[in-house]
């Protein structure tokens, strides 16, 4: 059962009598859906729709919610969590000793709680404390991300550059369409029920190592012919992820143009639970 600490990441706690009813007018999860012992992806948007801060939010006793978060961004989002605020009865608070933990591959421990941006059989699931065995590394856990197709901000996109849409949030239960009013909804509904998306987190595959981020922070692109379909984010060996237009590449398809990265072929291919596919054009429509 491989387990990790993800020293890049904090839980801010949101709690008080009014938490639920904050959160459920500010970010893009159905928050009265969240289950006891999952951990749901969810995102503060920008009022343009794109994702300003991503996490992970679960409940926390009887009216908090614990979102699990970037520690370089902890203190923007409190600071953005603070400006909606109001006179509303919520606080926040940063754990700072509890350690964030990620395994997969066997029992979960208790008090763990499953991570829903991977699929079920899976077996990924979070951690906030201690009382499991650590014994992977943060390469193990990047290549069980880029097995599934779990895109994360920082290694694979930019905060403020991406829809919910593009890293596969409609797909995960990460954004909810018939909730109501959230920051960003009116872009971000617009696109489901028009299909409009035209970015999608994509597997990507190559016969030898894919070049990982220059030390610039540089990503490699993935060309068809000489047009750019998307950049690479996290490697390992020779799989990796990246988000892709999903037009381009189906185009390159039906023309038989070979995708490259930095002048090797690779194979793309979006992930299974996702329904989705570039053969049937239907990466970019919604389900209803």
């Amino acid at each position: 059962m491989p387990a990790l600490v993800l020293s890049d990441r904090k839980i801010i706690r949101v709690d008080g009598a009014d938490a639920e009813h904050f959160l459920q007018n500010l970010i893009t999860a159905n928050v009265d859906a969240i289950k006891t012992g999952e951990a749901r992806p969810s995102a503060l948007l920008t009022p343009q729709g794109k994702v300003l801060f991503d996490f992970l939010i679960s409940k926390s006793g009887e009216t908090g919610y614990d979102c699990d978060i970037r520690a370089d961004c902890v203190a923007d989002f409190i600071r953005r969590l603070t400006l909606y605020k109001l006179r509303a009865a919520v606080t926040f608070e940063t754990l700072d000793d509890v350690p964030v933990i990620a395994g997969w591959d066997g029992a979960a421990p208790l008090g763990a709680l499953a991570d829903k941006r991977f699929p079920k059989q899976a077996g990924v699931w979070r951690l906030y404390g201690s009382g499991s065995v650590l014994d992977a590394g943060l390469a193990d856990w990047d290549a069980i991300r880029i097995a599934h197709g779990v895109a994360e901000s920082g290694a694979d996109f930019a905060l403020s550059d991406v829809f919910p849409h593009d890293i596969m949030m409609d797909k995960t239960e990460g954004v909810d369409f018939k909730k109501g009013c959230y920051v960003g909804q009116e872009v971000v509904s617009r696109m489901q029920h028009r299909g409009t998306a035209r970015r999608r987190v994509a597997t990507v595959t190559a016969p030898t190592a894919l070049p990982a981020r220059g030390e610039d922070g540089t990503a490699a692109t993935i060309l068809a012919g000489n047009k750019p379909v998307g950049s690479l984010g996290s490697v390992a060996g020779n799989e990796g992820l990246a988000i892709v237009r999903t037009d381009r590449v189906a185009d390159a398809a039906a023309q038989n143009i070979v995708l490259t990265v930095a002048g090797q072929p690779v194979t793309l291919a979006l992930p299974a639970w996702s329904g989705l596919s570039f053969d049937s054009g239907d990466a970019n429509i919604p389900d209803s």
